[in-house]
C-alpha cells in the first residue's frame, strides 16, 4: 500500500483567482459564465502558446507564464471539475440547455476528465483524447477513479469554487496552485468559503506583470 502511494502524483488545486479573492464575478449566465468581468481573470492565459496550441490555435508567447502552463500540464494524467465548470447548469441533464459543456469540437484537456454531478450520464468521448466521466458518487469516489486513470501523474482539481472547498475541507488536497490576477472584481464567487483551518507552506512563487503565481503544500 505505501509503495502504491509513492507512486502516486498530488492532488493539486490549479485556479486563478482576483486580488479580493473571487474566482468568479457577479451574475453567472451563458452569455458569462463567469461572471461580470469574469473572463478577464484568465487574460494572463489567453495569449500564451501553451494555452493556444491547446485550443487549437496557432501562435502566441512563451515566457516564465507559458512555462508554467506547459509543466502544469505535462505533470497532469486526470483532471476533476464540477458541474458548474463543464456546463454551467444544474439538474437533470435534458433540461440543461449546455448539456454539451462549454466546448465546442476538440475540448483543451485532452486526458480524462472527471465531472462531480448528481445526475448519472453516460461516459463521453470526445476528440483529442478528452473523455468526460459524470461522478456521481462523491467527491472522494472521483478522486479514486481519477487517481486510477492519471497514473503515477498528478490529478488537478479545476473548479469551481465550491469543489475546491468539498477538496480542501476533506483533507484530499496536496498542493494549492493559485494564480492571482490583478483585477478586483468587487463581488461573485469567492475561492475560500468558511471551512475549517488549513496550514500552507509556500513552495514555489512566480510572478510576472500579468499575474502571480503562488503555490501552496497543504500541510
Amino acid at each position: 500500500m505505501r509503495e502504491s502511494l509513492r507512486c502516486m502524483g498530488k492532488v493539486v488545486l490549479d485556479i486563478t483567482m482576483s486580488v479580493d479573492g473571487f474566482v468568479a464575478g457577479p451574475n453567472p449566465s451563458l452569455d458569462e459564465p463567469l461572471g461580470e468581468n469574469g473572463m478577464r481573470l484568465h487574460d494572463w492565459v489567453f495569449g500564451l502558446r501553451t494555452w493556444r496550441g491547446r485550443h487549437g490555435l496557432e501562435g502566441g508567447a512563451g515566457g516564465p507564464d507559458d512555462d508554467l502552463v506547459r509543466e502544469g500540464i505535462e505533470s497532469t494524467g486526470a483532471a476533476i471539475i464540477g458541474r458548474k465548470m463543464f456546463s454551467g447548469g444544474s439538474g437533470p441533464w435534458e433540461d440543461d440547455p449546455n448539456r454539451d459543456g462549454w466546448w465546442e469540437g476538440e475540448p483543451p484537456f485532452h486526458m480524462p476528465v472527471f465531472v462531480l454531478t448528481h445526475h448519472p450520464r453516460p461516459t463521453e468521448e470526445r476528440p483529442g483524447g478528452t473523455t468526460f466521466t459524470f461522478a456521481t458518487d462523491g467527491i472522494e469516489a472521483a478522486l479514486a477513479q481519477a487517481r486510477a486513470a492519471a497514473g503515477e501523474k498528478d490529478v488537478t482539481i479545476g473548479g469551481g469554487a465550491s469543489v475546491a472547498q468539498q477538496f480542501l475541507a476533506a483533507g484530499l488536497l496536496d498542493e494549492l496552485s493559485v494564480h492571482v490576477a490583478p483585477i478586483l472584481l468587487g463581488g461573485g464567487v469567492r475561492l475560500f468559503g468558511d471551512g475549517g483551518p488549513a496550514r500552507l507552506e509556500l513552495v514555489d512563487l512566480r510572478s510576472s506583470a500579468a499575474v502571480t503565481h503562488l503555490r501552496y503544500r497543504v500541510g
